[in-house]
Formats: structure tokens, sequence, C-alpha cells
């Protein structure tokens, strides 16, 4: 008899990370753009897998809240 788990048990699906191309794209801005982020600071916070930039999906999001201003 095999044994089964509830789905609580069950790590939840991971999203993909986001490459560089990807996020210059979601942002709008030139691919250099993304790396000079990553190389000086001030973009969302970025990942190395081996020689390739990455980002989580969800830091994007929380830096883009961040730089929300208000229209005065």
């Amino acid at each position: 008899m095999s044994k089964t788990h509830p789905t609580e048990d069950r790590q939840p699906a991971r999203r993909r990370l986001a490459t560089a191309r990807e996020l210059a794209d979601f942002c709008g801005v030139p691919l250099a753009t993304v790396y000079q982020w990553s190389h000086r600071g001030g973009g969302p916070r970025m990942i190395k897998v081996g020689r390739h930039l990455r980002a989580r999906w969800e830091d994007v999001e929380k830096w883009l809240d961040a730089q929300t201003v208000d229209a005065a």
C-alpha cells in the first residue's frame, strides 16, 4: 500500500526567474541599464546563476512598487 501525502506537504510551484533581457523589456529600458543596475545597484535584487543575471519576479514587483511616486 502506498502512502499518500496531503497537498499541503507539497512545495508550491516556483515561478520562473526573469532573464536580464526579459527584465529590460518589461521595464522598457535598454539591456545595458539592467547590467548597470546589477553592477552599481539601484535596480531590483539580482541573482547570478553562473555567468547569467536573473531576477525573481516578486523582487521586480517589489522594486517597482518602491519606485512609485505620488503626483504633486
